[in-house]
């Protein structure tokens, strides 16, 4: 369900599910706060997160490599045709042409539309919730002409009661996933643009870990990175080889078996090379200088992190939890919550139509 592919509907309402289960920013949502793969960076001042294409973006770079082999394809029938002509009557020759020519383009606009946010643009588009100025900035494309110290193109969203957040439901592989919006409305309460945070939840019962990490993201803007477990892991801002190969290893499943890792493994390698592809052609993402200049930490900042021998990606991360240097799936207990005490009994409630203790917002 990558957000670039199905998108929000510009000019109408919120989806209706998504508005009766919008996530408030001053109360907790689950018994739990954790975090469950989402974080580049965090500090005194602000936090690094992953926009939602983030871990799957190989799946996208595929659909458009096939894309332009299509057109490809295509073009190359073109030349054959016009090459050696067949001799059929007019309006069949006309028809094949129109079908070409047609599907040419299907395939063109598919490469283009959705090859601009994959191939030569940002190798990821940080969202960075900035406590000390109680907003979130979410870059969200490559600017190729940019003056000096415009950086990427960058939205801001202020971190108060009448920004809208929500969980957002869709659905792949005959299952519901799950991932965190934020809409933005006009004054008439149609959606002008938005744009999903952190990364995706397959199933209902999977939602116990989608409001933990809003627990936590929450909690940090509240409350400050004091009292916060430790992520699940820190991913690489320069993304590597073996990282890639992780990313596409485990998106066949976190705990699958060596068998069934080593069947598929031709087709990870495959979504391998296209992530590595994809990165190749793009660069690292640039901030605007206003928001570089509200994001500078002190050079003793006894919570920024990754450093020192803090373990960064993948691969680090799961050799220092076997040699039990870092902690594996560090959680801790929102202490003033009074809903459902156990988290997947809390995310079933919150899987159905009304979310519990649902409150009318507007």
């Amino acid at each position: 369900m990558d957000e670039r592919v199905f998108r929000y509907k510009a000019g109408e309402p919120i989806p209706e599910w998504d508005w009766t289960h919008r996530l408030p920013i001053d109360q907790p949502v689950g018994p739990e706060r954790k975090d469950t793969s989402t974080i580049f960076r965090i500090n005194s001042i602000y936090m690094d997160v992953t926009d939602q294409p983030y871990r799957e973006r190989q799946w996208q770079a595929t659909g458009v490599l096939i894309a332009c082999f299509g057109a490809a394809s295509i073009l190359w029938f073109a030349v054959f045709m016009f090459r050696n002509p067949p001799k059929e009557f007019v309006i069949t020759l006309l028809f094949l042409w129109l079908v070409v020519f047609l599907s040419f383009v299907l395939f063109v606009y598919i490469a283009v539309k959705f090859g601009r946010d994959e191939f030569f643009s940002l190798s990821r588009k940080p969202i960075r919730f900035n406590r000390k100025e109680k907003k979130i900035y979410a870059i969200r494309r490559r600017r190729f002409f940019a003056e000096p110290g415009q950086g990427d193109i960058t939205w801001e969203v202020p971190w108060d009661e009448n920004a809208i957040f929500c969980i957002h439901r869709g659905s792949a592989n005959h299952k519901y996933t799950y991932h965190i919006r934020h809409y933005e409305v006009d004054e008439d309460g149609n959606v002008v643009r938005a744009f999903s945070i952190g990364r995706k939840w397959e199933g209902q019962e999977c939602l116990d870990g989608l409001l933990s990490q809003w627990n936590y993201w929450c909690w940090y803007m509240n409350h400050g990175p004091e009292e916060l477990p430790k992520p699940l892991l820190f991913f690489k801002e320069k993304e590597d080889m073996l990282e890639s190969f992780l990313f596409c290893m485990y998106d066949f499943g976190m705990r699958a078996s060596a068998a069934y890792r080593t069947t598929m493994m031709p087709f990870i390698l495959f979504m391998t090379c296209l992530r590595l592809i994809a990165l190749w052609t793009c660069r690292d993402p640039i901030w605007p200088d206003y928001v570089s200049r509200v994001s500078g930490i002190k050079s003793d900042d006894p919570h920024d992190e990754p450093r020192g021998s803090t373990p960064i990606g993948w691969a680090e991360t799961t050799h220092a939890i076997n040699r039990k240097d870092y902690p594996d799936g560090d959680k801790k207990t929102m202490e003033n919550w009074c809903g459902e005490k156990d988290p997947v009994t809390n995310a079933l409630l919150w899987a159905a139509e009304i979310a519990p203790n649902f409150i009318k917002h507007g």
